[in-house]
């Protein structure tokens, strides 16, 4: 009986130690990524690197931000399930009519309105399979609708503070309702947009470029749950009403509209609802993120950053808070850009604060690495068999970052 439970138990150890092994390989590498700045985050603040006070109150910042991109993001997730971006995609490609240029202009209009709705990591995360996989229904080539996708998710994401990170940063530090942020942003915006489009069809849609004249139009997909199809619709319908319309915190409004969808699919495909819907990466990354950057700020880059970015309000001052939020992202990543420049940049400056934001927004179209959208678009081209050539990525992206950057920047300062 010793001998045979001793057997059992180095069977059940062997069985835990495979299993731990199989999770481990299973990690991606941006997995690796979030959890080591966590730990990184977690030994500084444990060593005094970082002192305590300053670290509860990024954590106490972050907290309505985390909230929201959990409760966001699995509201997308399973909006997508429900065919809502399929069934919106399709009508895009009929609304075509087969020419590439309406079909150019649609396809701008639908990744623009989805990251600025959303969030561009929703963009990045659902929108670019729907895209590919349009452009392999309807036979035409994958790479100019892809690149759609990542340029206009990180471009497209000035308007509301819903749909990056970094506006409901700056959003509060500004006081800004969303309402009022776009007030500001609306022309900024849309000479974003109108920038990014310009670039995308000189790059990657013209006649040379595309290969082809004319297209297909697809037909529009029957649902495969209609009810489900119908309630998520509304749910996000009227998370963005709320947002725009209702003084109700972001967190609020998205909570409530995830409640709704996960709801419904309890009800109708229960086996889809799943904790793996969580993003538990972005989850672990952001306030690791954001310990990091605190730390290094405390030992150096404050300093650096500020004489970079000086303390001018004015256009010049703007100009340059947005270059250097610019190259700081392509650098680092857009997030800690912000918040590394945030916190240098005087309380009263507000100008130059939402230049900085445009810089970091805008402006990180060279790297893969210079936003989380971008890793995040990378990581679906990759799974779906796209290949995107790093060299032309990197030069195009150049182009558009620079252009883009001091055309929007021109624009908010006629705004301010």
């Amino acid at each position: 009986m010793v001998r045979d439970l001793s057997l059992r138990r180095l069977r059940d150890g062997q069985s835990e130690g495979t299993g731990a092994r199989s999770v481990v390989r299973r990690l991606h590498p941006l997995d690796w990524l979030a959890g080591g700045l966590l730990v990184l985050g977690v030994v500084a603040v444990t060593t005094g690197l970082l002192p305590a006070d300053p670290a509860a109150e990024q954590m106490r910042r972050i907290g309505p931000l985390l909230v929201f991109l959990a409760t966001v993001i699995v509201m997308a997730e399973l909006a997508g399930r429900a065919q809502v971006f399929d069934v919106v995609a399709s009508w895009v490609a009929r609304a075509g009519r087969g020419r590439y240029p309406l079909l150019f202009g649609l396809c701008v209009v639908f990744a623009s309105l989805t990251t600025i709705t959303l969030n561009l990591d929703t963009t990045a995360v659902l929108l670019t399979p729907v895209m590919l996989a349009l452009a392999a229904r309807v036979g035409i080539a994958a790479v100019p609708l892809a690149m759609t996708t990542v340029w206009l998710a990180n471009t497209a994401s000035l308007l509301l503070p819903v749909s990056n990170l970094t506006n409901l940063l700056a959003a509060d530090r500004v006081a800004l309702s969303p309402s009022g942020l776009a007030a500001v942003m609306w022309l900024p915006q849309l000479v974003s947009v109108g920038v990014t489009s310009l670039c995308l069809w000189i790059f990657y849609w013209r006649r040379g470029r595309r290969g082809a004249d004319r297209y297909v139009p697809p037909a529009v997909p029957a649902p495969d749950d209609p009810v489900l199809l119908r309630i998520c619709s509304v749910a996000c319908g009227g998370f963005l009403l709320a947002i725009l319309l209702v003084d109700v915190p972001l967190w609020s409004a998205s909570l409530v509209a995830m409640l709704v969808v996960v709801a419904a699919f309890a009800v109708r495909r229960r086996e889809e609802v799943r904790l793996s819907l969580v993003p538990w990466r972005l989850l672990v990354l952001v306030p690791g993120m954001f310990l990091v950057v605190e730390t290094v700020s405390a030992h150096g880059l404050h300093d650096l950053l500020g004489r970079a970015l000086g303390s001018d309000d004015g256009f010049v001052g703007m100009l340059r808070s947005a270059g250097v939020g610019a190259g700081l992202s392509n650098v680092l990543n857009n997030l800690p850009a912000y918040v590394a420049g945030e916190s240098v940049v005087p309380v009263a400056n507000h100008d130059q604060l939402l230049a900085l934001l445009v810089g970091v927004n805008a402006g990180p179209v060279i790297t893969p690495w210079a936003s989380l959208a971008t890793l995040l678009w990378f990581e679906r081209c990759r799974w779906h068999g796209t290949r995107i050539r790093t060299g032309r990525f990197v030069l195009t992206g150049l182009v558009l970052s620079v252009t883009v950057t001091l055309a929007t920047t021109c624009a908010l300062a006629l705004v301010r």
